[in-house]
C-alpha cells in the first residue's frame, strides 16, 4: 500500500488519540479524579468530572504545546520534576479532603416510609451527601484546575518529546488537540468506571461505600506523599 501525506497524518493524528485514552489510565490521574468522583451518587456526574479533568489537561498540553513549536521551548528535569511534585501535594490535598469529608459526615438516619398507616419500608442514607450531589458544586472548575496541573507535568511531558518531530506545526497543534480528545473521552470512561461502585452502595450499601471512600483517600494520600518524595527528597 502507497503511503501518501494525507495517510501519514492520519496516523499520527490516530497515535495521538490512542495515546490520549491510555494518558487517562495513569494512576496519579485516577488518583485525583477518583477522590472528587467518591463525593457523587449520580455516573453522569462523575462522567462530567472526568470530561472536565480532560478539558483542563488539554487547555494547559495546548499552551505549552505552542511554545514548544514556537518558540522552541525545552522543559529541564528540575522543572518536570518540581511540577511532578506540585502533583503529588495536590494528590495529598484532595486526599485529605476526601478523608475529612468522610470523617465530618453526618451520622447515618434511618428513614421509615409509611404507606396508607402502615410501616412499609426503611432507607438507610446520609443526609449531607445527598446535599452535596444535587447542590450546584457538583460542576464546580476544580476538575478543570486539577487537569491543567495535570497537563504541565508527568508523562504529558513525554508527549511534548513527539510533538517537536512532527514537521508541520499545523499538524502538531493538531495533534496535542487529538491527544487531548483521547484524554477527555478516556478520563470520562475511567470516571463512569470508577462512580459505579459509588452509585451502586451510596444508599443501600452505606458502610461499603463510605470504605471505598477511604479506599480512594488512602490511595490519593499514599501516592501523592511517593510522588513528592520521589521527586523532592529522592532526587
Amino acid at each position: 500500500m502507497e503511503i501518501t501525506p494525507e495517510l501519514s497524518t492520519f496516523s499520527v493524528l490516530l497515535i495521538g488519540f490512542l495515546l490520549g485514552l491510555r494518558h487517562a489510565t495513569d494512576a496519579d490521574h485516577l488518583a485525583a479524579v477518583s477522590t472528587i468522583v467518591s463525593e457523587k451518587k449520580n455516573i453522569f456526574s462523575a462522567s462530567i468530572i472526568g470530561g472536565l479533568w480532560g478539558v483542563g489537561h488539554t487547555i494547559s498540553l495546548f499552551l505549552v504545546g505552542a511554545l514548544v513549536i514556537f518558540l522552541k521551548f525545552q522543559i529541564s528535569e528540575t522543572v518536570a520534576a518540581r511540577l511532578e511534585a506540585i502533583v503529588g501535594g495536590m494528590l495529598v490535598i484532595l486526599g485529605i479532603n476526601a478523608l475529612r469529608k468522610l470523617y465530618t459526615a453526618q451520622e447515618i438516619h434511618a428513614h421509615s416510609h409509611a404507606h396508607d398507616g402502615v410501616r412499609a419500608h426503611t432507607h438507610i442514607h446520609l443526609h449531607k451527601d445527598e446535599l452535596e450531589e444535587n447542590s450546584h458544586h457538583s460542576f464546580s472548575p476544580r476538575s478543570i484546575i486539577i487537569g491543567m496541573v495535570h497537563g504541565l507535568a508527568g508523562s504529558a511531558a513525554l508527549m511534548l518529546l513527539v510533538v517537536p518531530t512532527i514537521a508541520s506545526p499545523l499538524l502538531a497543534l493538531l495533534y496535542i488537540l487529538v491527544f487531548g480528545v483521547g484524554s477527555i473521552g478516556g478520563m470520562m470512561l475511567m470516571s463512569f468506571l470508577i462512580g459505579l461502585p459509588f452509585h451502586f452502595t451510596a444508599n443501600n450499601f452505606v458502610y461499603l461505600n463510605k470504605a471505598i471512600r477511604l479506599c480512594a483517600g488512602i490511595f490519593s494520600l499514599g501516592l501523592g506523599s511517593f510522588i513528592i518524595y520521589e521527586k523532592l527528597l529522592q532526587s
